[in-house]
């Protein structure tokens, strides 16, 4: 039947996921540009934006969403605040939790930002209260009360010297805060609706407001009156003021006057002039966007996917970063404006995926939205193109890897074409003529001649493409069906045409496929019916080389038919529910089937057997598609995320795991050296290893010996000269960290007194080792005597002892009562998880649910404070307390050293730890 020549598939072993990183509440961009954090219902996720991959996530053990959180002007530090009023500073780097306490708020934080010399950090609640902190000295430094309703916005003046804070609440004001007095300086009255952002010009003088009034207000701060009110005709979500000294003609600044740009619920980026209120300049969306109507020009949706919710501005690299009402970070270059990155938070769920490109470099996903989304696979970055109506609910790609086809709900048909060049992708050809919900396509094999589409409306159309689908401008061919056929009595699931181009297959909810002839001109003719399931058919699909068709089946079963006789061949059980998508891999040997139980299963043909079963997701698998050089796989799911699998060989897999079973012994070698004292052996084992802190156990481990510092001495001066190298280049690291400091200075102590400079200099890297060691091992000590006499008072406390301020109006004995409430706060958090409820799939008379209605009907968009399943540890403040107690004096010199502390009032309004 097939070529038993062949290597069969034996397992698959997943190679990089897209995973939801974003999913609604605050986004912002580390200072050097590299990073954007984002939150994710009890997560803050840290995207590397050069790479598209999230490098970092931190969590609460709590597992309660994040409500906000801010990240300090020099990227070092992280604060989270969730809703169990808990607050957590964050080595966000290495994921740990370095600091926690109670907040005073309430009720859970609406937002927060540090200073500019991440000294002060500042937090607004849902109480109308905001506090400061100084989170090197570890106390409450102001309650500023009288703010109406939820401070949702709260920002520094960027002039430091100023001390000034501005706050926005329910009442739209903008309340100006003197931080020297604790004193309300004024309310800036302007708006009549939210205000969603301020832009500061860089003397400080200037001020510009965003609302959702419509409206833009120019402030003079010296004043403190409004210069001028810019009505810009739409919910206004982000401004960011131009800098002067740059050229920005390409988006009409032609003039040295003040200009800012807006972002909001037009979804296109505006650069307005603010002495004559006029809008020099409107950004022009795409090619692949849809084009706003005359008519819609006035409107504004709610759930426009276009609409824009943050603005953020890059200044080193004179960027710009969008956020979309769909979760989409865009970013754009300036002067331009021209679109460089985008990267996709949220995909909702997957409802079909397919390998594009060249090579297979990119991947097309149908979601549970309108758009087509296009990943490209070395760095995520996604090409987002609109067109459809309503949600996508099926695609197929054509031989050449740079033309597919797409269909959906708003009952027609499209076709894409892929640029070699740029990587591009634009709309090429549409058609619509079905009377329903187009639910599957699929392209012609030999050539791209021809698309076939099956319906809800029971139909199956052929549609011809023109010879030539280059387009000019925004000309698409309008494109017609030139066969269309009444083929089942439900639902069409699934279409597929065969390797010559000569037979269709269709699957329905009728619970029969059938096979058609495709050679006769304007019609389709019937050849045989497939029948044998006792559900309805998801899937259908040709053999590349047998003449076999597969067929897959809300029975939970997939089948092979003969198509000479059109009788059952096969049938393979084992999925659990219903088998959503069968391929064929192996030069047809082998088959690989997804189902909505969240597995994929890879079947011998020839022996009838289920070879492997991958635990792939957690919700129904929509997608599945192989490569053309059968060399991996793509999955989605309606978990919304998408996993590409390489194919792995028996070999490749004896050797990972011989690597495995190799590591594993090393270590149990290592820890028999320690026990038997056996130093050298041991540490020249881990640094073989290349584990930095496997090398640092050994450290400690003569260390914490009889006469440590020449049992030391003796055993790194032994070791050889690469050996020397790595310990060099592990003590920069080690060095860095206020808990492991000692033990770098110790064998620093050792290759600097006892080794010539001039062979330390030939080690690799040496020089910049070297230089990275002086801003620590020079100071450090000097640093601890000299704070030895700045708040003692600091130095006995917990870490996590809760933060408390004494309020004037209530004196002394309020300030001890929250004390007290907040020593309490390690006994109120419970450690139990959220249960989930599952909710059952509604099924039609016949137990399955249609190809047309596999999307959430949910709506397209997630909301802003979904939660997330997560497995994180749970711990009360009382446990961290006890595990960082001992490290608490180094990490305070260390952040002393790091940070310039800002002068406060010096009225009794507030109380350190010890007070």
């Amino acid at each position: 039947m097939a070529n038993n020549n062949l290597q069969f598939k034996t397992n698959y072993d997943a190679s990089s996921k897209i995973e939801p990183f974003y999913k609604g509440g605050k986004v912002q961009i580390s200072k050097d540009e590299k990073y954007i954090f984002c939150t994710c219902g009890s997560h803050v996720n840290v995207l590397e934006i050069n790479t598209g991959k999230i490098v970092h996530s931190v969590e609460h053990d709590d597992q309660e969403d994040i409500t906000s959180f801010a990240l300090s002007y020099d990227d070092e530090l992280l604060v989270t605040a969730s809703r169990a009023l808990l607050l957590k500073q964050w080595d966000w780097k290495q994921a740990q939790c370095t600091r926690s306490w109670r907040a005073i708020h309430t009720v859970p934080v609406a937002s927060m930002t540090f200073d500019s010399t991440s000294t002060l950090l500042a937090t607004g609640g849902c109480d109308g209260t905001i506090k400061l902190w100084d989170v090197v000295k570890q106390y409450c430094t102001h309650n500023l009360k009288g703010s109406s309703g939820v401070v949702h916005l709260v920002q520094f003046h960027p002039d430091i010297s100023r001390l000034q804070l501005f706050s926005s609440s329910l009442d739209c004001g903008i309340r100006m805060w003197d931080l020297r007095s604790s004193q309300l300086l004024c309310v800036l009255q302007s708006h009549y609706s939210a205000v969603t952002a301020l832009s500061f010009s860089p003397d400080g003088g200037t001020m510009v407001s965003s609302g959702r009034d419509k409206i833009c207000t120019v402030w003079d701060l010296k004043t403190r009156k409004a210069k001028r009110t810019v009505p810009v005709y739409e919910a206004v979500e982000g401004v960011v003021l131009l800098p002067k000294n740059q050229d920005f003609s390409q988006i009409g600044v032609k003039s040295k006057d003040l200009h800012f740009i807006t972002a909001g619920s037009k979804g296109v980026l505006r650069v307005w002039e603010a002495n004559t209120a006029r809008c020099v300049y409107t950004q022009t969306l795409a090619s692949t966007l849809t084009a706003v109507s005359e008519e819609e020009e006035g409107e504004e949706k709610d759930d426009d996917p276009r609409s824009l919710t943050h603005l953020l501005h890059l200044p080193d690299s004179s960027r710009l970063a969008t956020v979309t009402a769909e979760h989409n970070i865009v970013l754009y270059q300036l002067p331009g404006l021209t679109t460089q990155q985008q990267f996709v938070g949220y995909n909702d769920e997957v409802l079909d995926v397919k390998f594009l490109g060249k090579g297979d470099s990119h991947i097309v996903v149908a979601t549970n939205s309108c758009q087509l989304k296009v990943f490209e696979l070395l760095t995520n970055s996604c090409q987002i193109l609109y067109g459809h109506t309503d949600t996508v609910l099926s695609l197929d790609v054509f031989k050449n890897g740079v033309l597919l086809a797409s269909c959906a709900k708003d009952k027609s048909v499209r076709v894409w074409q892929m640029d070699s060049d740029s990587g591009h992708i634009h709309c090429v050809a549409q058609g619509s003529s079905h009377t329903n919900a187009v639910g599957s396509i699929t392209c012609s094999r030999m050539k791209a001649s021809f698309i076939v589409s099956g319906s809800q409306d029971c139909t199956v159309k052929v549609w011809d493409l023109p010879a030539d689908l280059s387009t000019t401008g925004a000309d698409i061919h309008q494109i017609t069906a030139r066969a269309t056929e009444k083929a089942h009595d439900k639902d069409v699931n699934s279409v597929a045409v065969s390797p010559n181009d000569k037979l269709l297959a269709s699957g329905s909810q009728d619970r029969t496929a059938k096979l058609w002839s495709l050679a006769g001109e304007g019609s389709l003719g019937l050849l045989g019916v497939f029948r044998g399931h006792r559900r309805g058919v998801w899937a259908v699909c040709f053999s590349p080389i047998d003449q076999v068709l597969a067929t897959s089946s809300a029975d939970g079963t997939t089948k092979l038919w003969s198509l000479q006789d059109f009788s059952c061949l096969k049938t393979f059980e084992g999925h659990d529910a219903s088998v959503l998508k069968v391929i064929f891999v192996s030069r047809g040997t082998q088959l690989l089937t997804s189902g909505s139980d969240g597995l994929v299963k890879l079947w011998t043909i020839k022996t009838n057997e289920c070879v492997k079963t991958l635990d792939a997701h957690q919700d129904k698998v929509w997608g599945l598609h192989g490569s053309r050089k059968d060399d991996k796989m793509v999955t989605g799911s309606a978990d919304s995320n998408i996993t590409v699998w390489v194919d792995v060989t028996e070999a490749e897999l004896a050797e990972e795991q011989a690597k495995q079973e190799d590591q594993i012994l090393k270590q149990q070698e290592l820890s028999n050296l320690l026990h038997e004292k056996k130093y050298l052996k041991a540490l020249g084992l881990a640094i073989s290893l290349d584990h930095p802190h496997t090398v640092l156990t050994v450290i400690k481990a003569i260390r914490q010996g009889e006469e440590s510092r020449k049992l030391l001495e003796k055993t790194v001066l032994k070791l050889r000269v690469d050996q020397k190298e790595s310990l060099l280049r592990y003590c920069v690291v080690w060095n860095t960290n206020a808990r492991n400091c000692q033990d770098a200075q110790a064998v620093l102590q050792v290759l600097l007194t006892h080794l010539p400079p001039e062979e330390l200099l030939q080690y690799q890297g040496a020089r910049t080792h070297l230089e990275g060691l002086i801003p620590y091992t020079g100071q450090r000590e000097g640093e601890r005597v000299s704070n030895m006499g700045q708040d003692e008072e600091m130095d006995t406390t917990p870490l996590s002892q809760p933060f408390f301020v004494i309020d004037k109006e209530k004196g002394m004995d309020s300030g001890s009562e929250e004390k007290r409430d907040g020593d309490d706060s390690g006994q109120e958090e419970d450690p139990n998880c959220p249960e989930e409820e599952e909710e059952e799939e509604e099924e039609d008379d016949d137990g399955d649910v249609s190809i047309t209605k596999k999307a959430s009907t949910n709506g397209v968009h997630a909301e802003s404070g979904e939660s997330t399943e997560t497995n994180g540890n749970h711990h009360s403040d009382s446990e961290e307390s006890s595990e960082e107690e001992d490290q608490e004096e180094e990490e305070k010199d260390e952040m002393t050293v790091k940070v310039k502390c800002l002068p406060v009032s010096s009225t009794p309004q507030c109380q350190t730890f010890a007070s």
